[in-house]
């Protein structure tokens, strides 16, 4: 019957001293591990050990995880965007995209995670969920899921 999707993430059980061996013995290779990092600092700690960090669930369901990339792995010091200032810059890259075709729920699926875990969050998603698939959604949508965030 297959594995479900909870157990396709634990099954085989992640075993990531195998890639550090595998790095240590074989170290011509470029070796990027990926599987289960939910953190930046387990990104960091992985960097120890092999050439490169892979997040993929962690960064789709909580997309502003990577705002602190640059500082952290880079030292850039520069000024990081609010999550509000993020989602003004997205409801413009909206309004663009709709004039040139794109339907808006083709768009926002992406950044349904954008206020992770920030209240509101859910009325948020339920908001862009429950209209930007409509005919002539805009980026109105948006701004009126921005009100919903507490």
């Amino acid at each position: 019957d297959g594995l479900s999707p909870k157990e396709n993430r634990e099954i085989p059980p992640l075993h990531y001293d195998y890639v550090y061996r595998l790095k240590k013995e074989m170290p011509q290779l470029e070796v990027i591990i990926n599987g289960g990092i939910t953190t930046l600092a387990e990104g960091l700690g992985h960097l120890q050990h092999v050439d490169g960090v892979m997040m993929g669930r962690e960064a789709y369901q909580n997309p502003y995880i990577m705002s602190e990339v640059d500082r952290l792995f880079y030292h850039d010091d520069h000024n990081i965007a609010g999550r509000n200032q993020v989602c003004e810059q997205f409801i413009a890259y909206c309004g663009e995209q709709i004039n040139q075709g794109t339907k808006l729920n083709h768009i926002t699926r992406h950044v349904l995670g954008l206020y992770h875990q920030v209240p509101g969050a859910k009325q948020f998603r339920r908001f862009i969920s429950e209209n930007a698939h409509k005919d002539n959604a805009g980026a109105e949508v948006l701004k009126q899921a921005l009100t919903l965030i507490h």
